[in-house]
């Protein structure tokens, strides 16, 4: 947010448009507008892709996490905030209305295929008033073909609206490596356990345990995909040994962390 507490745009030269130059239009993100932490939005839907690095938008419906290979779909209008690791290489899309009738609401994690991962960064290097009609028109229409075929992956938190509830996620958020039960938290807030997880549940379709591991293997990805060891990255997110982390990464994303980072 502003200082007046207004939301603010994108950025100064994306905020000068009062239209896109084309209906889609690409661009390769500086180091001073990766990390927009205060909220803001834009009139356009927006695909973000870290090459490298991992990128982070956050909603109020929840945390949405790009690894490389993975991109993040915000609809127009939508508020939101940006954050990313230290080195994160960003390209950025950003879409009219008029040409985004495919996507359904709310954001999303995309994953992102070579082909794809090829086309944004060739597109996002054309001149702003591309050819429409021309060779650079036809890649804009291929590339959108394959955004509308993208497959969405599951690289987002909920976060709860109830206020008894975001004391609790800010907390863990900002430790995940405690060890704090669910009977620890039900006695802080003066709720009973049974409340307190059907509360979690309701407000984040998980369940308090399954939340926890999520936001502890989301959190494990911008240290890993920095070479960190996975030893040092379980003991941080607050796992016991190196083989319980592993085992609960794989239950998550399907694969070890090697396999994850090697596609």
């Amino acid at each position: 947010m502003s200082p007046n507490g207004q939301e603010q745009s994108l950025n100064p030269s994306m905020a000068a448009l009062s239209s896109l130059p084309r209906p889609l239009y690409g661009r390769v993100e500086s180091l001073a507008n990766l990390a927009l932490a205060y909220r803001h939005s834009h009139p356009w839907a927006q695909l973000s892709y870290a090459s490298q690095g991992v990128l982070e938008v956050q909603t109020a419906a929840g945390r949405f996490i790009a690894p490389p290979q993975r991109a993040v779909w915000v609809p127009a209008g939508m508020p939101h905030r940006v954050y990313r690791s230290p080195h994160t290489e960003m390209r950025s899309l950003y879409l009219d209305g008029s040409i985004t009738t495919w996507a359904p609401p709310g954001c999303r994690v995309l994953e992102v295929s070579p082909l794809l991962r090829e086309l944004i960064r060739t597109f996002s290097l054309l001149p702003e008033a591309y050819d429409e009609d021309g060779a650079d028109g036809r890649l804009a229409q291929v590339l959108l073909d394959q955004l509308a075929a993208a497959r969405e992956v599951d690289l987002m938190l909920p976060l709860p609206h109830d206020s008894r509830l975001r004391p609790l996620c800010r907390s863990l958020q900002a430790h995940p490596e405690r060890q704090t039960t669910l009977g620890d938290w039900s006695q802080r807030l003066g709720l009973s356990e049974k409340t307190l997880s059907r509360l979690f549940q309701r407000e984040t379709g998980l369940s308090f345990r399954a939340w926890r591991q999520r936001l502890r293997l989301l959190g494990a990805l911008a240290p890993l995909e920095r070479g960190e060891r996975v030893t040092d990255v379980a003991l941080a997110c607050g796992y016991d040994s190196t083989s319980a982390f592993i085992a609960a990464f794989r239950q998550q994303f399907g694969c070890t962390p090697g396999e994850f980072f090697r596609e």
